[in-house]
């Protein structure tokens, strides 16, 4: 991309979200990190000062209709434009969680971020992003909600169930976005950052550094127009679900 990319990363408090926000910076890209509040969001921000790139720190709670459109409006007058949207903030449930006793309520909630959030926060910012010459969006899933993860998917029974349906439910979404928005060149993947040591304790699952999860997703997001459309991905690899 020959001009200053804009990219908006959301749940980018901590973990995955922050770490995608600081190797964008380090590209030169100009980078809207948001979190649920924006204290949160000034905090990582302030983190993250003397990187090549701006960064600028916003609130966004991807569960709250209004909230989506109002940062669209403002990044509408503040920037005019945005180029890359990563939908990366998202729930999770207990780990025991099974179809058979999950509870719904739970679920429903875990689903309003999981899905809903993604869904909401692109249709908000999608004139923004039609505004671009190279317009991406980018998916955080996980193997959680894939047939091909022999471990943690779908036919697993490792990774909790609710959690599991959300994300195949985003892929599929991906899917749907990437038709739809195929002749605006904008492209539309899913990335699985794989089991990544977000939380303590991890590491002895076997989980990688969160810079190696978050690489993936940088790759999705600084994809040539010629790139691929509607994919599931990790670390650049196109994974089935």
């Amino acid at each position: 991309m020959a001009e200053q990319t804009i990219a908006l990363v959301t749940g980018a408090a901590r973990g995955i979200g922050l770490e995608v926000c600081r190797q964008l910076a380090s590209h030169g890209w100009t980078v809207v990190l948001t979190a649920r509040t924006l204290d949160k969001a000034r905090d990582a921000a302030a983190g993250l000062a003397g990187l090549v790139g701006k960064v600028h720190a916003r609130a966004l709670d991807v569960a709250d209709d209004a909230s989506p459109r109002a940062v669209a409006a403002d990044l509408g007058w503040a920037l005019g434009r945005l180029d890359v949207l990563v939908n990366n903030a998202a729930g999770a449930t207990e780990w025991s969680d099974t179809a058979g006793t999950a509870d719904l309520r739970a679920a429903h909630a875990l689903l309003e971020t999981n899905l809903f959030g993604p869904w909401r926060t692109t249709q908000a910012l999608l004139p923004l992003l039609r505004r671009s010459r190279h317009g991406r969006i980018v998916n955080v899933s996980s193997g959680a909600g894939s047939q091909g993860d022999p471990r943690f998917g779908l036919g697993g029974g490792e990774a909790a169930a609710s959690y599991g349906v959300s994300k195949a439910a985003l892929n599929a979404l991906t899917t749907k976005f990437a038709v739809e928005l195929r002749e605006d060149g904008i492209l539309v993947n899913a990335v699985c950052p794989g089991l990544t040591a977000t939380a303590p304790g991890m590491e002895a699952m076997g989980a990688r550094p969160v810079a190696e999860g978050a690489a993936g997703v940088v790759w999705a997001a600084a994809l040539p127009d010629t790139g691929p459309t509607g994919g599931f991905f990790r670390d650049g690899r196109a994974l089935p679900w």
